[in-house]
């Protein structure tokens, strides 16, 4: 995996983009200062394509029937800048404000996210509730749980008579969890990461609660999904997770997983098309990597090929007859991605630091790239729905 940026920033095409991008169709959103706004683009032989009167956002985008046919056909589109132009001048701490950056390439949508749907990250889930948050203990409660379960339930398919088997198994020997109840049986964990608006794309600082000395990145795939429920691309996205908060109680879900900047997506939306379909999303390989100002490095990686639940049922139980998303929804399909290695103190494994370097990478999708701060110390979140609709009025693109 390249390095986009390290800990110092510098962010180029070549790190960011997919190995494959001059046959992708890339989607994304800008913020444009020239505009006072964000605006919808297609990246096109190495520039960025303002696509606002083919659809003023990406949630509308997506809801056009054959949508990539329709951006194929789109001729006389104004080009805003170079890819490369706008990766540069991604990098928050020393972009230029009065030229485009990327942001996250969603708008209206929901942004939705399915847990535990990987064995390994069920397990560290196992293992925050019952040491309640405290990671002096989590090196002990792995022993005992792996020593039970080992990794048996890779091949048990979720809500399966097999799995209820597991659930017997698990429930004599005291070691039942919530967390197993959603990993292997019948209903998928689905909560909502953020609202609309408020995720964070390439080169935004990512925001951990000043309070939280037990957290770690989250490196998944993002679904992206119409109003029908039609998967019309993907992307990646970190869902950065708090372990001593949810650890603590499944109930401090909200403030582990929902703060400012907490939310990071992007670089773009790969839709698909002839090249690229749900099977390239199925066997994509998210690598991640972490470079610490202190020196430490950390990586890793999660396989899409082992997820639990295929990510069209999971986007399935997001929405369905009894739960619907008018403006569509961005659904994270979770990750086996959980970091054990110790950073501090022998048995603690993996936290954050302030102003970790996080590169999120897989080859057809490309790499977010991100730093770590407090989510009090990073600009707050200001620019919601409404903004967005009073922006669009103004430049005359809503009829």
């Amino acid at each position: 995996m390249s390095n986009p940026g390290s800990a110092l920033g510098g962010l180029s095409a070549a790190d960011i983009l997919p190995v494959d991008a001059d046959r992708a169709t890339l989607v994304g959103r800008i913020w444009d200062p020239a505009v006072g706004g964000p605006t919808p683009i297609l990246i096109r032989r190495g520039q960025a394509i303002d696509i606002s009167r083919v659809a003023p956002t990406l949630s509308a985008l997506f809801e056009i029937e054959h949508v990539t046919v329709t951006l194929e056909g789109a001729a006389g589109l104004p080009e805003i800048a170079s890819v490369e132009a706008l990766i540069g001048n991604s990098d928050e701490r020393s972009r230029d404000p009065m030229r485009p950056w990327l942001i996250a390439p969603c708008d209206l949508q929901a942004v939705k996210a399915a847990g535990v749907t990987f064995v390994a990250s069920m397990l560290e889930r196992v293992i925050e509730e019952q040491a309640r948050g405290d990671w002096t203990k989590a090196e002990e409660i792995r022993k005992r749980i792996t020593g039970i379960i080992g990794d048996n339930l890779a091949t048990v398919k979720p809500g399966s008579a097999e799995a209820q088997k597991v659930k017997d198994v698990l429930l004599a020997a005291g070691a039942w969890s919530q967390y197993l109840e959603v990993g292997i049986g019948p209903d998928a964990e689905i909560f909502t990461k953020c609202p609309p608006m408020a995720s964070v794309g390439l080169g935004a600082d990512i925001g951990l609660h000043p309070k939280s000395q037990w957290s770690n990145p989250e490196p998944e795939v993002v679904l992206a999904s119409n109003s029908r429920g039609e998967v019309v691309g993907v992307t990646l996205g970190n869902d950065v997770n708090l372990r001593d908060f949810e650890g603590r109680s499944a109930l401090l879900l909200g403030k582990a997983k929902d703060n400012n900047a907490s939310s990071a997506i992007g670089p773009f939306v790969r839709l698909f098309d002839g090249g690229f379909t749900i099977d390239d999303a199925r066997a994509a390989v998210i690598t991640v990597k972490v470079i610490g100002t202190d020196g430490f490095v950390m990586e890793g990686s999660s396989s899409m090929a082992k997820i639990s639940r295929d990510p069209l049922d999971l986007a399935g139980q997001a929405l369905n007859a009894t739960h619907q998303y008018p403006d569509g929804f961005m659904l994270f399909c979770g990750t086996m991605f959980a970091p054990v290695q110790d950073r501090e103190k022998p048995g603690m494994g993996f936290t954050h630091h302030v102003g970790d370097a996080v590169s999120i990478f897989s080859p057809k999708l490309g790499t977010l790239w991100n730093r770590v701060d407090h989510s009090d110390k990073i600009a707050p979140w200001s620019f919601g729905t409404g903004a967005l609709m009073r922006n669009l009025v103004h430049r005359q693109l809503l009829g």
